[in-house]
């Protein structure tokens, strides 16, 4: 069975008991509902990325919808992970990149220069494609966002922070016996939950997520695929992924880039099943990429 079915197999037979993605959000089918609208999270208007010369990412307009997974897909180079950096302002860390344009978050200017660039990154976390916990006890990695944004008023709330967000991330259970010991010494998947858990600690509205299992063996990235499904229900997802069937299991939209542009957006089943330009069922097809 070729990428291309595999993929459209997925969207076309979601798991029992999941919701039924539509274009407008995700909602279950009723015969004769129809469903509400979904609420737009992330406004991106006219966003163009230079590095130097290098124009990067091509007047993209794109909307985030809330309590949605939104997969950016492309071959390398294409311009998705630099526009999920735009989101939180990361692109702000290198000295020859230039973002102009619009992106809004529940209407503020995310760009806005008397922006508390630490206060948007407390909003919009991200979790990074290799799993990065600082070299630190298990405890202090969850605890050290509520500490430094003075969420916890004592010993007692941040206790409580640090086990509800390892619960939330799916670790509690693993981890309950040894906080005290190095989030370091954890397995690869154990160590990328911790660093979701660690994200939803300062209890963002939107989690972005740069290939967070690409280094991942399938058993660890099962976990990851549906603790993403569950964090939807609170958070706002963008995830990058260079793997179509992870973008069909855990989106309930697709954006494609392709040198720089956003190709097309839509609804995930959409996307994969009937594309609209020639470029993304080529990508699909794995004509390139």
């Amino acid at each position: 069975m070729s990428d291309a079915t595999q993929v459209a197999a997925q969207v076309a037979t979601p798991a029992t008991g999941a919701p039924k993605a539509t274009a407008t959000g995700t909602s279950a089918a009723v015969p004769g509902a129809q469903a509400a609208p979904a609420a737009v999270k992330i406004v991106a208007r006219d966003v163009n990325v230079f590095y130097g010369e290098k124009h990067a990412l091509k007047h993209v307009d794109l909307d985030i919808n809330e309590n949605e997974v939104t997969a950016l897909i492309g071959p390398s180079g294409c311009g998705k992970s630099t526009f999920l950096r735009c989101l939180n302002r990361m692109n702000d860390v290198i000295d020859i990149c230039r973002v102009t344009g619009s992106i809004t978050l529940d209407g503020t200017d995310v760009y806005d220069t008397s922006l508390d660039v630490v206060q948007l990154r407390a909003r919009v976390g991200m979790v990074f494609q290799k799993p990065n916990p600082f070299p630190k006890t298990i405890y202090d990695n969850v605890a050290y966002g509520p500490r430094i944004h003075g969420i916890a008023r004592n010993k007692s709330e941040l206790d409580e922070i640090v086990h509800r967000s390892l619960e939330r991330a799916g670790l509690i259970k693993e981890v309950h016996d040894r906080l005290d010991q190095p989030g370091t010494g954890l397995s690869g998947g154990q160590q990328q939950r911790l660093c979701i858990a660690r994200a939803i600690a300062v209890n963002p509205e939107v989690i972005l997520m740069d290939e967070p299992c690409s280094a991942l063996d399938p058993i660890a990235t099962a976990k990851i695929e549906e603790l993403i499904d569950e964090l939807r229900e609170n958070f706002t997802i963008v995830i990058v992924t260079h793997s179509m069937q992870q973008a069909a299991r855990v989106s309930q939209r697709t954006a494609f880039f392709h040198l720089g542009d956003l190709v097309e957006v839509g609804d995930t089943e959409q996307i994969f099943t009937n594309p609209k330009d020639s470029r993304t069922q080529g990508y699909i097809t794995g004509r390139f990429g």
